[in-house]
């Protein structure tokens, strides 16, 4: 399918209305028979989608990497249960609370919780890091990526404070899915989450792993789909990684050309989404974020975790800034931001649109 830049302005219309077949047509030739003229104006299209709602800001996220703990034996990651070799830690919540004072320092206005599925971290345990945090700065936004949980759960957790949830559905396909997990994890369950999240008020991230074993356009065709129908606000994708540690180590060495190129895709699909440059696509790529930065992604996330367990939280290798300190690292992005022609943004960057429902519960745990 062949579009010229005047078509092309109509291309998030043509997303959210084209069937499945017709779309994995289309992301084929876009990944591999698409021209530059034509690439250049698929980026163009999403660059003018992003500045309509969010202008030319790109959004800092503070992460905190609080356990690399992991009830999960997902295929794909260093952080699985049965990864031997892996090197497990907890934060206390008075290192989380510290996180969160530097990153405050520094300026953040959104603390992203992450963690592998950690049953150690109780709703009752969580609830009090939550409440805590939002005392202490009520005007920054909480964020939790800590895997998938009963609906009660996710309703205590969004009742005590949080205001968004990340949880990549990975693949929307149930065979690939089924080669990428272990027989007890479901995508049903997977796909539930998110809309229970979504259905209880929090801004909702989904996302996938670009050139991951046996994706297809056809899945990829799915995942499109998916994300048509949840509609979340966040959507973070980024490149496949192999981890030495895996049953996929040495899989691939791979290249930013095709997440550059389904970043652009998504903004014309979910125009007002909030589209990160992943830390994972820095990585294999020197200036892989300000590639993302120009196919439409306006969210970034430093590391605030402490200096000495990033290395320990490793999802795939090599991954970049863990030796550096979070002042250091958001100085260096920020002048690269600016140099790449975009506004460093340190506020809560919420979905546009998005407002608070009153919490459904008590607080009192």
């Amino acid at each position: 399918m062949e579009m010229d830049k005047n078509s092309l302005l109509k291309f998030s219309d043509y997303l959210n209305t084209v069937s499945e077949s017709e779309l994995a047509e289309d992301i084929h030739y876009f990944l591999y028979e698409a021209r530059l003229p034509e690439l250049l104006a698929l980026q163009s299209c999403a660059e003018n989608l992003r500045e309509t709602y969010y202008g030319r800001k790109i959004y800092f996220r503070g992460l905190i990497e609080f356990s690399s703990y992991c009830k999960n034996n997902c295929y794909y990651c260093g952080l699985q249960r049965d990864n031997k070799k892996a090197r497990r830690y907890r934060l206390s919540e008075g290192d989380i609370m510290q996180c969160c004072e530097e990153g405050h320092r520094l300026g953040f206005r959104t603390f992203v919780l992450q963690s592998g599925e950690d049953m150690f971290f109780t709703d009752k345990r969580l609830c009090r890091i939550i409440s805590g945090i939002k005392g202490r700065f009520p005007d920054s936004a909480v964020t939790l990526s800590i895997g998938e949980r009963s609906r009660a759960s996710y309703q205590r957790l969004y009742d005590a404070g949080a205001d968004r949830y990340l949880l990549r559905h990975e693949t929307a396909d149930e065979s690939h899915y089924r080669k990428l997990h272990a027989p007890e994890m479901s995508l049903k369950n997977r796909m539930q989450c998110l809309y229970d999240l979504k259905d209880i008020g929090y801004q909702v991230g989904a996302g996938f792993m670009v050139d991951s074993p046996y994706q297809t356009c056809e899945t990829l065709a799915e995942d499109f789909i998916f994300m048509r129908s949840l509609r979340p606000e966040m959507v973070g994708i980024g490149p496949f990684i192999p981890h030495k540690d895996t049953r996929f180590a040495g899989y691939c060495h791979p290249q930013a050309r095709h997440t550059v190129i389904l970043l652009a895709m998504i903004r014309c699909l979910l125009p007002k989404v909030l589209l990160p440059a992943t830390t994972a696509l820095g990585t294999i790529d020197p200036f892989g974020r300000e590639k993302g930065f120009r196919a439409g992604a306006n969210v970034v996330m430093p590391n605030l975790s402490p200096k000495e367990h990033r290395k320990d939280y490793s999802l795939y290798d090599n991954k970049i800034c863990t030796g550096e300190e979070a002042a250091e690292c958001c100085g260096c992005l920020s002048r690269r931001i600016r140099n790449a022609g975009f506004i460093p943004d340190f506020s809560r960057g919420d979905f546009i649109g998005w407002k608070r429902r009153e919490p459904a519960g008590s607080k009192n745990f």
